[in-house]
């Protein structure tokens, strides 16, 4: 908005030329007119009054100028404030020498600019004061001030409090108080309380603009013990202070505080009106006191209002009460309250969460109905409501319709592609954004790393650098878990030094992302140094610091940290309890194993579930007692699944004991619960005592009935920073030639050193040598080979498989760590093996 300063046109009934008078101006008259310039009470009829003095000459008077061009800035609108600074120009024409009537029509200008949002302008003005040498007075600073703290202009309002101390206002209540409000609006709190702690009088204003000031910057404990100090010094708090100080007890969420709110609300007298209720519930949901919000909701009874509504119906949707949220909808539509684009939003959500697709289906069309389709919220809503449904070609005609697609737009797309594991949609979505933000991105690796594909992940991830956007925490789980996963150790110490560079907020759930990063990758040492400085340990802390240990074999300090985790009051859970059997199982650990199954229930009060009973069958079969744990298989309480009956099959065959698998896969093919993984097993063993005549009929009987071979073996290594896949029986890697020769070059060395095949590996009916070469060419052992050609001398070789590794590698592994003096690291589905100078940490128990 621009003012002239030296001219009056555009409004031909200011001029300043001399107007013919048809009756002599008295005091009467002036009094006569300007009382009917108060009585206006909108732009219209003043401007009618404004025509009627220029009309009869009075225009040129000091006061009536006075009066009307305080009207005007009364009005705040634009227009207004246009007529009143041109009156103003009129009005220094033909003023006297008396510097009260200019310092208040300053004052009323500056008043009206900032109240109607022009802070620039009212700035200006107060500027101009100066230049013209009108000396400021108590209403004038208050006055720019609010402009000041409107427009977050700081510097300016460091200036005028500067100006205060010089011109003598610094002990003016009212003042000082626009002085704090102004630092608690631009952040700057500190400079507030220190303004605040040297006031020699305060009021109800003080106290409640450095409680609002404290509140806004998240600061909520302080703006409680201030308004509690507040009520000690006897000031009575305004409606103002009560709502901020429930505020910050919601955003706290401490019943206790909010209590002690409350009951001062109730016994102070003070009237609770629509927005304290609205304050007080919205508190008590937050502070998860639900049944003192019900009991305030419903005593409210038909003094119910929109924003009431919208306030319980968001806090059920926070809390996941997704059924109640409904129900207060219904309660709204009977009462009365049209809903609105708050309203929609909750409802639309709570529609999404629990994938009622009918019930969003409504949500939709009340939104066509009353033209709500316009927000890009609801729009962006509705297609999140959709895809969570399942419903993506739907979501897909909203994003189209959309006029305005905003980067959340976008999003809640992608985000519906991801969630519905349609990643080839999701990438073509993710290339044609046309400004993609932190979200997207975070979006796209979460969705690679939920497919599995985590090397393209951690791509992604490098493209995202070279673009120069900054991860966050959510960015970070993504990629500890696409690390964790490859088993890249290296990469995975490159991501905890990315996340202390770049200061990224280190909270519970990222710092149990990083333990199970430097877990999955072999480096428990990492791991527990990390879980040893969190700041605080949950359940899912101590289950990822136990399973540690279960990788790595060590069932003694797993028990350890599971017995100290009981000291520290942490309750298990059934997850907690399945990584102490599993470490137990792969330590040989039988009578911990089997006391701590009994416990779970008896002193724990964790009901075992098949998992549980699926890490029994495995402690008792890898140690060898097949009956044992055929007994308990025929004493549990539910039916045995395929994996109960697989961990039971693999120990048969570990410890080549055909008959009771062939006894065991005749019960199974009986119930018809018979599986791909078991028949698997079941072959294997025939096929290692050399009966290629039972091994061709459990393979027909899988062909038969449709069952898929099992997933090839597959070893990945990180070398330089790079990850590398091999395939057994794969020749396809580029580096293949440069292998394959130091395959036998290894093969001849350990030869030497006594190492021969273990044949029954094969499971083929093949003659020997091919037989060998088969073997030969197992993923881990092309691993091993291109690790040893492509890395340092001396360097450890890290190898990740995704199949438990056959008794023939984990020899082979062994010899070359001794010959070649290597240490070799590999993690196979069940555990780690750590190899050095001939020996494994498992001590051939796996």
């Amino acid at each position: 908005m621009a003012f002239t300063t030296s001219s009056t046109a555009g409004l031909p009934i200011l001029n300043t030329q001399t107007q013919a008078q048809p009756e002599k101006t008295t005091f009467n008259n002036l009094i006569s007119k300007t009382g009917s310039l108060k009585s206006c009470k909108n732009l219209q009829e003043i401007k009618h009054l404004h025509g009627q003095f220029t009309k009869q000459g009075l225009i040129h008077d000091p006061s009536i100028l006075t009066n009307l061009i305080s009207k005007y800035s009364q009005m705040g609108s634009s227009e207004s404030l246009e007529y009143a600074q041109k009156a103003f120009e009129i009005f220094k024409n033909v003023r006297d020498d008396s510097n009260t009537s200019t310092v208040y029509l300053y004052n009323s200008l500056i008043k009206g600019n900032s109240s109607c949002g022009f802070s620039h302008e009212a700035i200006l003005l107060y500027i101009n004061m100066l230049i013209e040498g009108v000396e400021p007075d108590n209403y004038t600073f208050p006055f720019v001030l609010s402009a000041c703290a409107k427009s977050l202009k700081l510097f300016e309002g460091l200036q005028l409090h500067g100006s205060i101390v010089k011109m003598g206002f610094y002990s003016d209540i009212y003042v000082l108080n626009s002085l704090i409000y102004l630092y608690g609006e631009c952040g700057e709190i500190d400079k507030g309380r220190k303004v605040f702690d040297e006031m020699p009088e305060r009021n109800v204003v003080s106290w409640t603009s450095l409680i609002c000031g404290y509140a806004r910057r998240d600061l909520h404990k302080e703006a409680v013990s201030l308004f509690f100090e507040m009520i000690e010094e006897g000031i009575k708090p305004n409606e103002l202070t009560m709502v901020s100080a429930i505020s910050s007890c919601a955003k706290l969420g401490d019943s206790s505080l909010g209590d002690r709110v409350s009951d001062y609300v109730q016994g102070s007298g003070l009237t609770t009106n629509d927005v304290m209720v609205n304050a007080l519930v919205d508190m008590y949901m937050k502070c998860g006191v639900a049944d003192k919000a019900n009991q305030l909701f419903h005593e409210y009874g038909d003094r119910k209002n929109l924003v009431l509504y919208n306030t319980f119906m968001s806090n059920y949707v926070r809390l996941g009460k997704l059924k109640d949220a409904i129900d207060i909808f219904r309660e709204m539509l009977k009462m009365g309250p049209k809903p609105d684009r708050v309203t929609m939003l909750s409802i639309i959500s709570t529609s999404a969460e629990l994938g009622n697709f009918r019930f969003g289906v409504q949500c939709h069309a009340y939104v066509l109905r009353n033209g709500l389709e316009t927000s890009d919220s609801i729009a962006n809503s509705i297609i999140d409501m959709y895809t969570k449904c399942g419903k993506q070609e739907l979501a897909c005609k909203v994003f189209d319709q959309m006029s305005n697609k905003t980067t959340v737009s976008w999003n809640s797309l992608l985000a519906g592609f991801a969630r519905n594991d349609d990643l080839e949609s999701a990438q073509r979505m993710f290339k044609e954004m046309p400004e993609k933000n932190l979200v997207s991105w975070n979006t796209m690796i979460s969705a690679l790393v939920q497919q599995s594909f985590f090397k393209e992940a951690i791509e992604l991830f490098h493209s995202m650098q070279n673009e120069g956007i900054i991860a966050d925490k959510m960015t970070m789980v993504g990629i500890t878990s696409a690390c964790g996963y490859l088993g890249a150790l290296n990469l995975a110490k490159w991501t905890y030094n990315y996340v202390e560079k770049h200061n990224i907020q280190r909270d519970m759930k990222l710092d149990t992302s990083l333990m199970d990063m430097f877990a999955r990758c072999g480096d428990t040492q990492s791991a527990m140094e990390v879980f040893n400085t969190m700041n605080e340990q949950d359940v899912s802390s101590w289950t990822v610091a136990i399973g540690a240990m279960a990788m790595e074999g060590n069932g003694k300090q797993a028990l350890e940290l599971f017995h100290e985790m009981i000291e520290k009051q942490v309750l298990p859970d059934e997850v907690v309890f399945a990584g102490v059997l599993t470490a137990c199982s792969r330590s040989g650990l039988v009578e911990q194993g089997i006391d701590m199954f009994k416990n779970m229930k008896e002193k724990h009060g964790v009901e075992p579930n098949i998992v549980h009973y699926g890490c029994v069958v495995d402690l008792l079969g890898r140690a060898g007692l097949l009956e044992k744990a055929l007994e308990f298989i025929n004493g549990m309480p539910m039916a045995p699944n395929d994996a109960i009956w697989s961990a039971f099959v693999s120990a048969c065959r570990v410890h080549k004991n055909e008959e009771m698998a062939s006894h065991v896969n005749k019960m199974i093919t009986k119930s018809g619960n018979d599986k791909t993984g078991i028949q698997i097993l079941l072959s294997n063993i025939y096929a290692s005592k050399g009966k290629w005549d039972e091994v061709s009929k459990v393979r027909m009987q899988m062909k038969e009935k449709g069952m898929k071979k099992k997933v090839p073996g597959s070893s990945s290594i990180e070398v330089n920073g790079a990850i590398h896949e091999f395939t057994s029986g794969d020749e396809s890697h580029s580096m293949n030639e440069i292998t394959t020769s130091m395959l036998e070059e290894i093969r001849c060395r350990i030869r030497d050193e006594g190492y021969v095949p273990d044949l029954t590996n094969v499971l083929f009916d093949i003659d020997e040598q091919e037989r060998e070469f088969l073997l030969s060419r197992h993923s881990e052992k092309l691993a091993i080979a291109f690790g040893l050609v492509s890395s340092g001398r001396g360097m450890p070789i890290r190898v990740a498989k995704n199949l438990r590794i056959c008794s023939d590698c984990h020899s082979f592994a062994k010899m070359v760590s001794k010959v070649y003096e290597r240490e070799i690291v590999i993690r196979d589905n069940n555990r780690f093996h750590f190899f050095s100078r001939g020996s494994c940490s498992c001590g051939d128990y796996w």
